[in-house]
């Protein structure tokens, strides 16, 4: 079937070489009282050179036997026989030439023609691998003009890639970096490195938004025809960045876990060491009580008055450390209803024994309304006494010192508890973290009060906020209008 196609296609060759001849015939029998005799020969010129980029060596010559008598025909006549002959001759010799020279400029055209279209599929296949590649391919010239944009280029960067070419590949950089880039390239071009990895590095690239991201870069270097052109590959380390952040966030979060539970079985481990001299002490307390009851006189009863204080708070002491043992291992809590009232002035009793000492002059003012709470007493108190301290201590250089406490009903059924300072307020640094562990502004601090302070409010069902309150009229806490500002919400009973 083959063999039947290439001879159809040999054949019509063949047909439209004899119709060029003919063609040539027809113009010198037409034109021949002008062209004259001599010009015979030379009208079958064009149809031998057709014939011969047609088909190459057989069609060529097959188009010279054909002129050749057509030739003779005019010439035979007109001039004497050894002109008519000479003639004949060299257009037998012209034909060869002309025969041989088409097949090589048919082959030559062929070989061409296969050329270009084998560098054209490997440039598809080429483009094809280049906008495939995860990387950013950027390929340079010597002077920094971006001749080559792969299509994870315009991904990572953000240009187009009729917008890239052409471009100064400076644009791809933030600005400190575009100094250090044209050092590298000139001590590159002066070494003659060849080698990528000699210029592989983590880097940053800019993107078309203005905005920058780690890479890591590789640079190769070619040289075509005495021309040397770089080419980069770009790996975008955003994703592997952000992964090692939050390995290490993970890392100091079960840091942070192992430290709170070792500390939650240490408070477990001393509260049930420190009953024991409690109760001693109770019972000291009890027995002095006892041998003073015989004696009078204004100091024995100043004594005794002492030792009920003394008996009182210790007996407290064992209540708290009870609570707290039992939060910290079960996360337990005893809620029954309390008066809000009687839970905040029990602790600043405890909080502020020797305030007026340091002048910190407490404020007080309780809401009219609901003013019973759902809550463990003491956990509660616990909470409050360390806001009231940690006040107190924040006022320690202030020059106005005023604690405002108080007390506000919100509309669904909640009761706030605010305890507002006029010291320097929460440090910016640590005020997103404040409630973590062992973050803490105080010199000597744990760093673990409110984070205590907040788990026993949230195992309340409740809420506890910290923020900063600073100039006047920025908020309603009456006389507190500069400082910290600290927020308890808890359920009011209904």
């Amino acid at each position: 079937m083959a063999a039947i196609a290439k001879f159809v296609r040999d054949l019509n060759r063949y047909v439209i070489v004899a119709l060029a001849v003919l063609a040539a015939f027809s113009i010198r029998f037409v034109l021949g009282s002008v062209l004259g005799d001599t010009a015979a020969a030379l009208v079958f010129i064009p149809a031998m050179l057709f014939s011969s980029l047609l088909g190459g060596v057989g069609p060529g010559l097959f188009a010279t036997v054909l002129a050749l008598p057509l030739t003779w025909f005019f010439l035979w006549r007109g001039v004497p026989f050894h002109h008519a002959a000479a003639y004949v001759i060299l257009l037998a010799l012209i034909g060869i030439g002309i025969a041989f020279m088409g097949q090589s400029l048919t082959r030559s055209l062929a070989e061409a023609k296969l050329a270009a279209k084998t560098l054209r599929r490997r440039e598809a296949h080429l483009r094809s691998i280049l906008d495939t590649s995860p990387d950013a391919t950027v390929v340079i010239s010597a002077d920094g003009t971006i001749v080559t944009f792969n299509a994870a280029a315009s991904r990572q960067f953000g240009y187009l890639e009729s917008e890239a070419i052409g471009a100064d590949v400076s644009m791809l950089m933030p600005e400190y970096s575009r100094v250090r880039y044209e050092g590298s390239v000139a001590r590159y071009l002066e070494a003659g490195l060849s080698r990528a990895d000699e210029m592989e590095r983590i880097a940053a690239g800019r993107r078309k938004d203005g905005s920058t991201f780690p890479i890591r870069l590789t640079i190769g270097r070619m040289v075509v025809e005495g021309e040397t052109f770089f080419t980069g590959f770009v790996h975008d380390l955003t994703e592997q960045q952000q992964a090692a952040e939050r390995l290490e966030a993970a890392q100091s979060e079960l840091m942070h876990l192992a430290r709170v539970h070792e500390l939650g079985e240490m408070a477990s481990i001393l509260a049930h060491e420190l009953n024991q001299p409690l109760s001693a002490i109770i019972n000291f307390v009890e027995g002095c009580q006892r041998l003073l009851v015989h004696v009078d006189g204004k100091v024995a009863a100043r004594m005794r008055h002492a030792l009920d204080e003394s008996a009182q708070q210790a007996v407290r002491a064992a209540e708290i450390i009870r609570h707290m043992r039992e939060f910290v291992v079960r996360g337990e809590t005893e809620r029954r209803p309390e008066d809000i009232r009687s839970v905040i002035k029990e602790a600043s009793e405890l909080a502020l024994a020797g305030s007026r000492i340091r002048g910190i002059r407490p404020v007080f003012e309780f809401a009219p309304g609901v003013d019973i709470v759902l809550a463990d007493r003491v956990q509660i108190q616990q909470v409050l006494v360390n806001l009231m301290r940690n006040a107190s201590e924040a006022m320690r250089e202030s020059r106005e010192r005023r604690l405002l406490v108080r007390t506000l009903v919100q509309s669904d059924r909640r009761i706030a508890v605010e305890v507002c300072d006029t010291g320097p307020g929460i440090a910016p640094e640590i005020e997103a973290r404040l409630f973590q562990p062992f973050v803490t502004s105080k010199p000597g601090g744990m760093g673990i009060g409110l984070l205590i302070s907040k788990r026993i409010i949230e195992a309340h069902g409740g809420r506890i906020r910290a923020m900063n309150r600073l100039g006047p009229g920025k908020d309603n806490a009456g006389p507190c209008v500069h400082g910290a500002r600290f927020v308890v919400w808890l359920r009011a009973e209904c």
